[in-house]
């Protein structure tokens, strides 16, 4: 493994060395879409981060098993113990079951996840495929005396809790804080104190999404869900956690406290976040009017969005910005990052065709523990993606025939490519097989030809007036030792 990796840890709010319960072996857990609706941008946002942290630790060698669940029950509108249920009132609007409204945004989800080039995770468990152990853990907090039903409902209790464990120690809160940002409870209110959650949920008559229980007929709050999915795959306490940033207050703070409250073990060693995406420098959100869905912005079709932009260009975006960053999205930071890309998948098609010297001016070393030391570093993407551009540099440098590579640089410098863009960027190079790409390919065929001709007869004035007219609509022509080669500008 190269070097030493950290990681910052949300719990302890410091960078700390990653070091794995057991050797060689990681055990990730992500949370995971609500299937009710289109994934969003700031999910997607999260799953492309843990899909790059994933497959680093592949890279380091590490045997990794990642946990990314579905949540296709117990989700109330506002992550709440009461209202109505995200997925029965989606089905009513859609005149579908509710089991129809799950597998419809499945499927949507992942191809969305496709589209961005992301790893399947290890195990994609549902909810509802886990009822039972739901129930089970559920019971076994009763009996140790953290929770208590009322009307077939149950309740964990925060304040008893706290008593033993710090309820807010992921947010670094203390519990009267917590207690005087909520609203007081009613006189009609079940709960005994104010934050007091749901694990189980009385199911109200006209609800189709229901199961038997000790308690009755109910659903599983939103929060044990989690609890119980990562404990049956990971263990009772595993690697790292993860999700974003707007998880940690609540739904992360309880997954702690259930899994705790059971097992008598802080479940977690590295709690990691994701931060959250503005737009033009305002937060994303529905109520600001400036959200857009992934395939908006694949198609450009939104108010906001001056074109479309492909899914690897929109992941190389993201890279761009360390994953605990405000991500700011903007048709000027789109179309820059474009650019970018676009130069980087050049390079990478530049190199495949060097041609070897004798000697070389680099220090290949150098740049590649640069690259080692930007991921090492909490997973510093936008370090990493600057020390690919020198890299792209020196390849073009060579190219032109400023720098000189030996056969060993260019193999060298091929893997490590395709070590940090291909696989750990987790980017791929974007097909180009429309018929005008092809008919475009086929012209400038042409065109090479001619100024072949032309300079063969010494006729030098034509072909570079043929080389500067075709830069003036964008398209650059290079003379190499090998032969020319022609691109678009950006």
């Amino acid at each position: 493994m190269q070097n030493q990796l950290f990681v910052y840890n949300t719990l302890t709010r410091t960078k700390e060395k990653f070091e794995p319960i057991n050797k060689g072996m990681v055990g990730l857990y992500v949370c995971g879409p609500t299937v009710y609706n289109d994934v969003h941008l700031g999910n997607c946002r999260t799953f492309i981060s843990f899909d790059l942290i994933y497959r680093y630790l592949l890279h380091l060698g590490y045997k990794v098993r990642y946990v990314r669940n579905i949540t296709d029950a117990g989700h109330l509108e506002g992550d709440r113990d009461e209202g109505d249920d995200k997925f029965e009132k989606k089905a009513k609007l859609e005149q579908l079951e509710p089991m129809e409204i799950v597998q419809k945004y499945t499927l949507g989800f992942h191809e969305v996840m496709r589209k961005f080039n992301t790893l399947p995770p290890s195990i994609e468990p549902t909810a509802t495929g886990h009822i039972c152990e739901q129930i089970e853990m559920t019971k076994k907090i009763i009996a140790n005396g953290y929770a208590y039903e009322v009307n077939g409902t149950v309740y964990f209790d925060v304040e008893k809790y706290n008593k033993e464990f710090p309820y807010g120690q992921l947010t670094n809160r203390q519990l009267e804080d917590l207690i005087a940002n909520t609203r007081e409870l009613s006189g009609q209110d079940e709960k005994r104190g104010r934050l007091d959650f749901a694990l189980w949920i009385k199911v109200k008559p006209e609800q189709i999404m229901r199961w038997p229980s000790p308690w009755g007929w109910g659903f599983p709050g939103w929060h044990i869900e989690c609890s119980a999915m990562s404990s049956k795959y990971l263990g009772d306490v595993f690697d790292i956690h993860g999700g974003g940033m707007d998880l940690q207050a609540t739904h992360h703070t309880n997954e702690i406290a259930q899994s705790q409250a059971c097992n008598h073990k802080a479940p977690v060693k590295y709690w990691m976040h994701t931060n959250m995406l503005t737009v033009n420098g305002v937060r994303m959100s529905k109520s600001a009017g400036n959200g857009f869905l992934p395939d908006e912005l694949f198609t450009g079709n939104h108010p906001l969005l001056e074109k479309g932009y492909s899914p690897m260009a929109v992941r190389f975006f993201m890279m761009q910005t360390h994953y605990r960053s405000t991500l700011d999205f903007s048709n000027e930071a789109l179309q820059a990052s474009e650019k970018g890309y676009a130069r980087l998948m050049s390079a990478i098609k530049t190199l495949d065709n060097l041609k070897p010297s004798l000697t070389s001016s680099i220090q290949l070393n150098v740049h590649k523990e640069a690259c080692y030391a930007a991921m090492n570093d909490d997973f510093n993407t936008s370090i990493l993606i600057a020390e690919l551009f020198e890299i792209a540099s020196i390849i073009n440098s060579a190219n032109d025939g400023k720098k000189s590579l030996t056969d060993n640089d260019i193999k060298e410098l091929k893997k490590l490519m395709h070590d940090f863009v291909f696989d750990v960027l987790g980017l791929q190079q974007e097909s180009s097989n429309t018929s005008k790409d092809k008919a475009l390919s086929g012209v400038m065929e042409i065109v090479l030809d001619v100024r072949k001709e032309l300079k063969s007869k010494k006729d030098f004035a034509a072909s570079d007036k043929l080389r500067d007219d075709l830069s003036k609509i964008h398209i650059s022509i290079k003379d190499t030792k090998d032969g020319a080669t022609w691109s678009v500008e950006e």
